[in-house]
């Protein structure tokens, strides 16, 4: 089974899209392929990676592929697309966008087999990629439990702060006890936490050091290093859109030294 990792934290604002698309970034600088898979109505990760939903062009998202993967095997290949930026990016990243309208795949979570659309759907589509990262919104629910049956492997951003924490924590537990439940016939394995990356670091803030401080008892060695400092650099990024070294500045390179390790660190991860 192709290598895939939902990447995900049940509390908004953790920093998992800004993750999603650096590490994409990251990944492709060090010569690998990588699907994005955008599994969050907001489509942040498409917007940021040169994809919005543009109405006046429709193209296929992922609320068409997961309508479609009930019953079509395979059927994502139709949806990919290179993202919108320049250069090696181009030709290494590509993506399934997202737009608003694939939460109205929720109210058909009841459907028999609905679980396993996504899974379904990306058969056979995502063999030729070192990578599929499978951004999700910031929940437990329908949406974020597609990617989890579709994935082999979970990464969790936490935001250091009490709420970023404990919702880190939520989505540690609920792969724990539900994961098993969502894995797929012919899936191999089940699905394992990949680590946790500590996001949005501030110095200056007494409570983000007494969080950091408690976060080895609570995710032992499954907790990475580098951590990602807040830094106007991804913003800047994620606004343009662009990615952090095509910024050109000292921090959009010193950022993406960042995620350049914690890419690697995926790629080493047991599978």
């Amino acid at each position: 089974m192709p290598y895939r990792v939902v990447i995900g934290n049940n509390k908004g604002g953790s920093g998992k899209t800004a993750t999603t698309v650096n590490l994409a970034a990251a990944l492709a600088e060090e010569g690998h392929r990588v699907l994005v898979v955008d599994m969050d109505p907001q489509a942040n990760a498409s917007r940021r990676l040169g994809r919005p939903f543009n109405p006046a062009e429709p193209v296929p998202t992922t609320a068409e592929v997961v309508k479609a993967g009930i019953d079509q095997e395979g059927v994502a290949a139709a949806a990919i697309a290179a993202c919108g930026w320049s250069g090696d990016y181009a030709e290494r990243i590509d993506l399934i966008p997202s737009r608003f309208d694939l939460e109205n795949r929720v109210s058909e979570a009841g459907v028999i087999g609905a679980i396993g659309r996504l899974y379904t759907a990306l058969a056979g589509v995502d063999d030729e990629y070192d990578v599929t990262l499978i951004d999700c919104p910031p929940s437990l629910g329908h949406l974020t439990q597609l990617g989890m049956a579709a994935a082999t492997h979970a990464l969790c951003t936490v935001e250091p702060e009490y709420d970023g924490v404990d919702g880190a924590v939520r989505f540690r537990d609920f792969i724990a006890k539900h994961g098993p439940s969502l894995r797929q016939p012919g899936a191999s394995g089940e699905l394992q936490m990949a680590g946790f990356v500590v996001t949005r670091v501030r110095g200056n803030i007494t409570a983000h050091a007494y969080q950091i401080e408690g976060l080895p008892e609570l995710f032992g060695e499954l907790l990475w290093s580098p951590q990602v400092p807040e830094r106007a650099a991804i913003k800047d990024a994620g606004d343009m859109p662009t990615s952090l070294r095509s910024l050109g500045t000292g921090p959009g390179r010193e950022m993406a030294a960042v995620f350049t390790q914690l890419a690697k660190q995926l790629m080493t991860v047991p599978r």
